[in-house]
């Protein structure tokens, strides 16, 4: 017999029962949780804190100054606080310092003084001293050609064959280190050197050039394509001058290992520490070490125990030539470096005008592959960001991050980049909003690179990715690749790790 009593008893035992069932069936996945754990007001203390030692240090956070001794300790007290097995390398550096405003002018066919930064900049390692005379160019392409790297101009020994000493030698960017081209141009009796961009979209700025282990007797610049290419003009004549130091210094890298996980398949969670001299570096590279920070401290509140050891790395020098990661990597024994199963590198995750790029792991857009298993590492960070319907872009592998080091060692690498001097474009406004026409980190490089030059967006969209990407690879049981050096990686191998940076180490 039909009850109806029995039927409302039963509708709500099925509630009681869906109610009871809801929380297990919705409960968040142990990745889910450690994702949603390292958000964005944990990176954002830790920038804060970041900006507090700068501002209580000249401004910067560089490696051999005071304000990255500070962020040493900050970050180091932090992850033995959570329980880390923590430890610091040391290793020696050159400290170059500019003890003055550096001068560039031109004085025929007519007078044009340029300002420092907003016109020109020194080189990184750029000799001391002044240089007046004529200007040639040096197999400069102008027009510049259809592609990046189209310029080989100051490349080899013998674009200079008919330079005339003592003349200041104007060369373009493309296709080698800066370095190389200062050299050859030294050699041949340069009295200066004029380093000025190719001249191709997103290759149009002021270059701030690293010269990496080349030390020049003579002063050496970098600008802009406009300025270089009126500079070319028959008859020009100009100035440079700047006014340096290099002084033997150290710096150290910080590393911290989880008590939990297989030695023989760690991950390396890399990024550095450092800022450049002339401002506090919050987004570059304070934004990667505050995400790496956040994501050491949650791992450990949430009492993750990893299938395989993660080492936090946190490096230093890396603003003057990738110098402590580099470091790092060679000064590992064989078998040390055959237990680092990969290595995830951030740099730059909070741009202002961001983007979000992935390190082309299989080399299919860039013909820049890295070792076996970048490939799996490319598509962990894609499939990460197309679960949230978020377009994404590779970005090459072209030695301008510390990932240099472990893939010219054989270790499978990946990482994000939000973007630095390049100029967004109207298509990528289409993939991420932002504005076109500007610089996706107006403020790299600069004193303005402050906590108010990071996108809270950014941050919580690259945290996400980079805690998923994480987790997946501690956990993961199988091993990612082999570890044999490269030794035909032409495009990362033609010059030294040191060659690396300002942004702006090569090519």
């Amino acid at each position: 017999m039909f009850s109806r009593g029995r039927v409302v008893l039963g509708v709500l035992a099925l509630m009681i029962a869906s109610l009871v069932a809801a929380p297990a069936a919705n409960a968040a996945t142990p990745v889910q949780k450690f994702e949603r754990a390292v958000g964005v007001d944990g990176i954002t203390k830790h920038l804060k804190a970041f900006q507090r030692i700068a501002n209580q240090n000249d401004g910067n956070r560089a490696s051999g100054l005071p304000g990255f001794d500070a962020s040493v300790k900050f970050v180091r007290d932090k992850l033995k606080r959570a329980g880390y097995e923590t430890s610091v390398q040391k290793f020696d550096f050159d400290l170059y310092e500019e003890q003055a405003d550096a001068e560039f002018e031109q004085l025929t066919p007519e007078a044009v003084e340029y300002t420092v930064d907003d016109d020109f900049s020194s080189a990184e390692f750029s000799g001391s001293g002044e240089a007046e005379g004529d200007v040639t160019p040096v197999d400069v392409q102008l027009p510049p050609g259809p592609t990046d790297n189209s310029s080989t101009s100051g490349c080899e020994a013998e674009d200079f064959a008919s330079f005339p000493e003592g003349d200041i030698a104007l060369v373009q960017r493309g296709t080698c280190d800066f370095g190389l081209k200062a050299e050859n141009a030294d050699e041949a009796g340069a009295s200066g050197v004029i380093i000025f961009n190719e001249g191709q979209p997103g290759r149009t700025d002021v270059l701030v050039p690293t010269l990496g282990e080349f030390r020049p007797s003579v002063p050496v610049i970098g600008t802009s394509f406009e300025i270089g290419q009126d500079l070319a003009s028959e008859g020009t004549t100009a100035r440079i001058s700047v006014t340096s130091t290099i002084t033997p210094s150290s710096s150290k890298n910080v590393i911290a290992d989880t008590k939990a996980g297989r030695e023989n398949r760690t991950v390396v969670v890399g990024a550095h520490l450092d800022s450049v001299p002339d401002g506090p570096g919050i987004n570059d590279n304070g934004s990667g070490s505050a995400q790496n920070l956040e994501m050491a401290l949650q791992m450990s509140k949430l009492g993750i125990k990893p299938r395989n050891q993660v080492r936090f790395a946190f490096w230093g020098a890396e603003e003057s030539g990738l110098i402590g990661s580099t470091h790092y990597v060679d000064t590992l024994k064989a078998k040390e470096r055959r237990a680092i199963d990969l290595n995830l590198n951030f740099d730059m995750v909070g741009s202002p005008n961001y983007g979000r790029f992935i390190y082309d792991g299989d080399g299919d857009a860039f013909g820049e592959e890295g070792p076996a298993g970048s490939d799996a590492i490319e598509r962990s960070f894609e499939r990460a960001f197309a679960a949230k319907d978020l377009a994404t872009e590779p970005t090459a592998f072209d030695g301008r991050s510390d990932y240099y080091g472990f893939i010219t060692a054989g270790i499978p690498a990946g990482g994000l980049f939000s973007g630095a001097e390049d100029v967004k474009s109207e298509e990528q406004v289409e993939l991420y909003g932002g504005t076109a026409g500007e610089a996706f980190d107006p403020c790299y490089h600069q004193e303005c690179d402050d906590i108010n030059n990071v996108s809270n967006k950014a941050l919580n969209e690259f945290s996400n990715a980079a805690a998923q990407v994480t987790f997946k690879f501690a956990q993961r049981k199988a091993p990612i690749g082999g570890n044999e050096p490269q030794t035909a990686r032409a495009s990362v191998s033609q010059g030294s790790a040191a060659d690396y940076r300002g942004s702006h180490l090569v090519r």
